[in-house]
C-alpha cells in the first residue's frame, strides 16, 4: 500500500492509500478518487517531500539483530489508525447487515431501484463499467473500499 499526499483542482489537499501507483492512475481515470471536502474528481499527486535520514539517524534505526529485523514496524499515525477503524466498521456493518447478491450485485440493483422486488440492503461485485451505468441510470450505490488490513 502507498499513502499519497492528493490536491483536487479546488485546491483541497488530503491523503489517501492506494494498492500501487498504477491503482491510483486507473482509480482518477475512472473518476473513483473524490475530494473529501467537495467531492471534485479532479485530483492530482501532491508534491511530497520524501523522509531521509541523516546518517546518525540511519545507524540508530539499523536492526541489531535479525529477530529485530523482523519486528513489524507500526507506519501509521493516529489519524490514519482512525481512518483505518472507520473503513473496517463500515465494512462490518455492511456485511453483516446486507444481503451478499455476489456478483449479481447490479441486476439485484436495478429490481429493486425499479420495485420489482422489495427494498433491502445489499452487497456484492460489480465491474466498472456496471458501477458507472449504476450511477447514471440513478440507481444509489456506493462503493465499497477495501478493508486496509487486508494488505498487512
Amino acid at each position: 500500500m502507498i499513502k499519497f499526499a492528493l490536491l483536487c483542482a479546488r485546491g483541497h489537499e488530503f491523503q489517501s492509500w492506494f494498492q500501487s501507483s498504477e491503482a491510483f492512475d486507473t482509480q482518477v481515470k475512472s473518476g473513483f478518487v473524490l475530494c473529501p471536502l467537495c467531492q471534485a474528481t479532479e485530483v492530482t499527486k501532491a508534491i511530497m517531500a520524501p523522509a531521509i535520514a541523516s546518517r546518525g539517524e540511519a545507524e540508530r534505526a539499523k536492526p541489531q539483530s535479525q529477530a529485530q529485523s523482523q519486528t513489524k514496524v507500526a507506519l501509521l499515525d493516529r489519524a490514519d489508525l482512525k481512518s483505518r477503524a472507520m473503513i473496517n466498521a463500515f465494512r462490518k456493518r455492511l456485511f453483516e447487515q446486507a444481503d451478499d447478491v455476489g456478483t449479481r450485485f447490479a441486476e439485484e440493483a436495478r429490481k429493486i431501484h425499479e420495485g420489482l422486488v422489495p427494498g433491502r440492503p445489499i452487497h456484492g461485485q460489480a465491474s466498472i463499467g456496471d458501477a458507472r451505468a449504476l450511477i447514471e441510470e440513478g440507481v444509489p450505490v456506493l462503493p465499497v473500499p477495501p478493508s486496509p488490513d487486508e494488505y498487512d
